[in-house]
């Protein structure tokens, strides 16, 4: 049996380290609003790989993939898929995002909607969908904290305590020190997980068949169902290829969607770094690669967890690997779900201070107390996450694609603002609130869905349809102000 005080040790190092890269970053960008959620917009080309791709691939990569890699086998190549396809749009996107950010110091997704479409109303819709979408997420990270350190230590410490120890030490940070806490300590936690990840991906499969190769010749011998797209449905039975597609569809419209990853073009130092980070993304992507051959590796395995979602700690427990490397594997887990929980709760608190209440309020507050405002609230939803974390039966992978459903409508208002002038904000209302109504709906009525698509992808067609009906019967947005907002998107020069 390992020793779980080794464990205790090399983890209480990794969150210490972790701290102090979070606090000391926060010197480094200035006591306002700009500073705190937009970095003075100064993040080079390696801060922004490294929290595009750590903020990206997190609790539901290190644990969820290799969980639907053991259970369902080449059903978790969507995850694969949708990285590689839902960057692509950002090369074009991102630039564009960052030229009116400068000009017009945005700092949220939604403070632009809400100028583009000259509405507050706007602010206040789409982040309120914003915020509904992020909690689901936040709690992923909560859940994939609480089963490592359940896991490593033998019960000794329960789920909902390391969940509150790993999530303690992110809110310390996040509210030390902001988006600059997150940018500096996903650099350190993404070299991290990463060397773990390759490390283990190709050392189980030598230790338990004798390689890769041997290894997958024993799992077609008697479960060849499991490497044949696309895998299996949660039932066990195979999964439809609708299914399958649409769990990619949902996934890469959505992906650049997210308020926390797409905030992080007013952050960028220029155009170029966005471009950098999107061209060199997928190969971030193939961490993904040693993960899901653990997941394979547990196939065959002689025994197996209750919950899929543990079976890579399971493994990394009961195959006689030393203390240290099983402590390094929690810290790298650890680091998985941190480095995207920290992004989340930093972008839930900014969207619900700067966009819902100041503009549902239609005031503005000084720099110091908005700031203040943002730290509490970031409080707030890492409290409300880890209550919902506590009470969910979901698995990891599960739980994120129900948060797609709900960000995947924010595709409506941030195309149309770049792409067709006569989108108009009661369009732009008016689908959002249809769109995230219908998707709503679905979760609780799944067998209303037709042809099994995912209730996302339901819920944006509405979504797109009410929205284009309704901008066309009403007014006009002022053209001169589009036209102005649309040229500086497409201005040259990119500093």
């Amino acid at each position: 049996m390992t020793d779980w005080r080794i464990v205790v040790t090399v983890v209480v190092v990794y969150l210490a380290i972790n701290l102090t890269v979070g606090i000391r970053a926060g010197s480094k960008s200035s006591d306002t609003v700009a500073g705190y959620v937009a970095g003075d917009r100064g993040f080079g080309p390696v801060v922004m790989y490294f929290i595009a791709g750590a903020t990206m691939f997190s609790a539901f990569a290190f644990l969820g993939g290799p969980g639907w890699v053991f259970s369902r086998g080449s059903a978790a190549f969507y995850i694969l898929a949708y990285g590689v396809l839902g960057v692509s749009p950002y090369f074009a996107i991102g630039p564009w995002a960052a030229r009116v950010g400068r000009k017009h110091g945005y700092v949220t997704q939604a403070s632009m909607l809400s100028h583009r479409f000259q509405s507050r109303w706007v602010a206040v819709v789409a982040g309120v969908v914003s915020v509904i979408a992020l909690i689901p997420y936040v709690t992923l990270q909560m859940s994939g904290s609480g089963i490592v350190i359940e896991q490593v230590t033998d019960g000794r410490i329960a789920r909902p305590v390391g969940a509150a120890i790993a999530y303690g030490i992110v809110l310390i940070y996040v509210w030390k020190s902001g988006v600059m806490g997150v940018g500096w300590t996903n650099v350190f936690q993404g070299v991290f997980m990463v060397t773990i990840a390759w490390t283990l991906g190709l050392y189980i499969p030598y230790k338990l068949y004798g390689g890769i190769g041997p290894m997958f010749q024993q799992i077609e011998a008697v479960r060849p169902e499991l490497l044949t797209v696309p895998g299996l449905d949660g039932t066990g039975e195979p999964w439809t290829q609708v299914g399958f597609t649409s769990a990619i569809l949902i996934s890469a419209i959505g992906v650049w969607m997210w308020p926390h990853l797409f905030m992080k073009a007013f952050a960028a130092k220029d155009d170029n770094t966005i471009r950098r980070t999107v061209v060199l993304f997928p190969t971030f992507a193939l961490f993904l690669f040693p993960l899901f051959l653990v997941g394979f590796a547990g196939v065959l395995y002689g025994s197996a967890p209750e919950n899929a979602d543990a079976i890579m700690p399971h493994i990394v427990l009961t195959t006689g690997l030393p203390a240290l490397v099983v402590g390094l594997f929690c810290a790298g887990a650890l680091a998985a779900s941190m480095s995207t929980g920290d992004a989340l709760v930093h972008g839930a608190a900014s969207i619900a201070v700067e966009d819902v209440y100041s503009s549902a309020r239609d005031t503005q507050m000084d720099q110091h107390t908005k700031r203040s405002v943002i730290r509490w609230v970031a409080v707030a939803v890492g409290v409300l996450a880890y209550i919902i974390a506590l009470d969910t039966e979901l698995s990891l992978v599960q739980i994120l694609l129900l948060a797609y459903g709900g960000v995947v409508q924010l595709a409506q208002p941030v195309y149309a603002a770049f792409l067709w002038r006569r989108a108009s904000a009661p369009g732009v209302i008016s689908g959002l609130l249809v769109g995230i109504t219908v998707t709503g709906l679905l979760v609780f009525r799944p067998e209303w869905r037709p042809f099994g698509l995912h209730e996302g992808l339901v819920g944006l067609a509405a979504n797109l349809a009410v929205f284009f009906v309704v901008s066309l019967l009403t007014r006009p947005p002022d053209e001169r102000h589009v036209s102005d907002w649309i040229a500086t998107t497409r201005e040259t020069g990119g500093k």
